[in-house]
C-alpha cells in the first residue's frame, strides 16, 4: 500500500513539472531558444 501511495505522489509531481515546462515554453520563458535578440546569456 505504501508503494502505491509513494508512486502516485511521485507521478503527480513529475506531471506537474512537465506541465509547468510546457506552459513556460508556450509563453516563451525558455531562455533564448536560438533567437539571439532574446538571449539572456545562456551561451
Amino acid at each position: 500500500m505504501g508503494t502505491v501511495v509513494v508512486s502516485a505522489g511521485l507521478l503527480t509531481a513529475v506531471a506537474l513539472v512537465i506541465r509547468g515546462m510546457i506552459r513556460d515554453k508556450k509563453q516563451g520563458k525558455t531562455g533564448c531558444g536560438g533567437d539571439c535578440s532574446r538571449c539572456r546569456g545562456c551561451h
